[in-house]
């Protein structure tokens, strides 16, 4: 008796969950975010157990931003050709061993050769995500949450990242700001593969004749230049901070006309032709210039000004992270629903300028209830707020294929703008204080008024950028239906998140305004 077995049924298809997919994410963002800033209250115990040099101990933050932001942009790029959750667990990998190499490191080469390994993992991680995440998320509502998440994260890790600092260098010694991601970066990783779906990489030519090497080598060469220029700028003579400033700008030229002539460009200059994108990363350098030079120089003024130990800095920045995680998460998607992008973004660049304002006036015998944290309080609701929408804003002006260029351009802007604040304002608080103790001023008054003048200089930031944005990313009413200027943030969150292309995919454009 013969039986007859039917033709085998095909597999089932392996569903991935979008939910355990953006932990994965916000993880590894995390991860690169707290070690921007974790550092920032061990340098002295660093500088104490390795023999750093007073000019030689910024390079353990330096060395770190060079790569990092002078890798983002080519990192993108190679992710759309190779695959972004290929790109991001490469990332992850590098990021993690090089975090034991700088915990176990025991001298100052060791350490600085280090933490440039991890700024390579970083960018490779940090340039993928939101394209990541606007693939995994294209409707309105739902992206408007996952970017609220995923900016609650970032946020909030850069604030819990100065206080794990002191505590872990207060407890344990500073080789455990980086040893901590050991764990964590290693289950990410696992996470990452079992979790994280195969996204489907631009098969144009593949990366042995796609990537435009020799471009490759002048943006990244050029962005390198930009940031070392920066963050430098205050250690060495004007002429030499011109000279490399304009080896940057021949760098960039170079790289301009290159794209215009390849055959396939690393980065495809129709990307700027959006008004929306480009204004967006305009408006985010302005924005984090100030809130980077606020975080860095508002635990200067704590330690040095108002004497608190590493550990009570850390803690005096806690009220930040739980109020934009809070913020961020309850009310950030509903917000930019209703009012529209623009008008929350316009409202939480006010909170800023005005928070730094605040502390503009913060006087050398201070209290951190009545001058400190309401101005914390301030920044927090600001950022909560702009944060997401410039996001939103900046990712709505690419196409889908463009998605990785796109996440790595917005997280270029932001290293940028921190280098930048940063590398202004500590040098104007520097210059201050040292024409004031020359003077015959005590040192802890002309220190606080150094901070007193870069806080008021960072607010002016603010206010340009909160300026910049009202007149550049004001949203243009449809040609078919005017919209009124009360209908414009409704007209605005529809046209920005939800805009379904043939091949099912969410093609994003502005205010009824296709992408170039």
């Amino acid at each position: 008796m013969s039986s007859r077995t039917g033709p085998a049924s095909p597999p089932t298809p392996r569903t991935y969950s979008r939910r355990a997919s953006l932990v994965v994410l916000c993880a590894g963002t995390l991860m690169t975010v707290l070690d921007g800033n974790i550092v920032t209250v061990a340098l002295p115990a660093i500088q104490e157990d390795l023999g750093f040099s007073a000019a030689g101990l910024a390079w353990v933050v330096n060395a770190y931003l060079i790569p990092f932001g002078g890798l983002l942009l080519l990192a993108g790029r190679l992710g759309d050709l190779v695959g972004r959750r290929r790109m991001f667990t490469a990332g992850l990998a590098v990021f993690t061993a090089a975090s034991v190499l700088c915990g176990v490191a025991t001298g100052t080469a060791a350490l600085v050769a280090a933490r440039a390994l991890q700024g390579v993992g970083g960018a490779m991680t940090s340039a993928v995500v939101l394209g990541m995440l606007v693939s995994l998320f294209p409707g309105d509502r739902e992206q408007g949450r996952a970017i609220a998440v995923f900016s609650a994260v970032g946020a909030a890790g850069g604030a819990l990242g100065t206080f794990l600092g002191g505590a872990l260098t207060q407890a344990l010694g500073w080789h455990w700001i980086f040893l901590i991601n050991l764990p964590i970066g290693v289950l990410a990783w696992v996470a990452a593969l079992r979790i994280l779906a195969p996204d489907r990489p631009d098969r144009g030519d593949g990366v042995g004749r796609g990537a435009d090497h020799p471009g490759a080598a002048l943006v990244t060469g050029a962005l390198m230049v930009t940031v070392y220029t920066i963050v430098g700028a205050g250690d060495r003579p004007l002429g030499g901070t011109l000279a490399l400033g304009a080896l940057a700008l021949a760098l960039f030229a170079g790289f301009t006309v290159r794209q215009t002539r390849a055959a396939r460009p690393l980065l495809r200059l129709r990307l700027f032709r959006s008004r929306t994108l480009t204004s967006a990363n305009g408006v985010q350098v302005l924005m984090i210039a100030g809130m980077y030079g606020f975080q860095y120089i508002g635990a200067l003024y704590l330690q040095r000004v108002l004497g608190y130990s590493e550990l009570l800095t850390g803690t005096a920045f806690l009220p930040a992270p739980v109020a934009i995680g809070a913020l961020m998460l309850t009310l950030s998607a509903r917000t930019v629903a209703r009012f529209g992008p623009y008008r929350v973004l316009l409202a939480g660049l006010t909170l800023i300028t005005a928070g730094l304002a605040l502390l503009g006036r913060a006087p050398v015998d201070g209290s951190y209830a009545v001058d400190v944290l309401p101005a914390l309080l301030l920044l927090s609701a600001g950022f909560a707020a702009a944060m997401p929408a410039v996001t939103g804003l900046a990712m709505s002006g690419a196409r889908p294929e463009d998605a990785g260029l796109a996440s790595g351009l917005f997280n270029t802007t932001q290293v940028v703008g921190g280098s930048l604040g940063l590398a202004v304002l500590t040098t104007l608080a520097a210059s201050r204080t040292g024409k004031l103790t020359g003077a015959g001023e005590h040192v802890v008054t002309a220190t606080a008024d150094g901070y007193r003048l870069a806080f008021s200089v960072a607010a002016v930031i603010a206010a340009t950028a909160l300026t910049s944005a009202a007149v550049l990313l004001r949203p243009r009413p449809s040609s078919s239906t005017p919209a009124t200027e009360a209908e414009s943030g409704t007209h605005e969150v529809r046209d920005a998140f939800n805009q379904p292309s043939p091949n099912g995919c969410t093609h994003f454009r502005i205010s009824g305004r296709k992408p170039s």
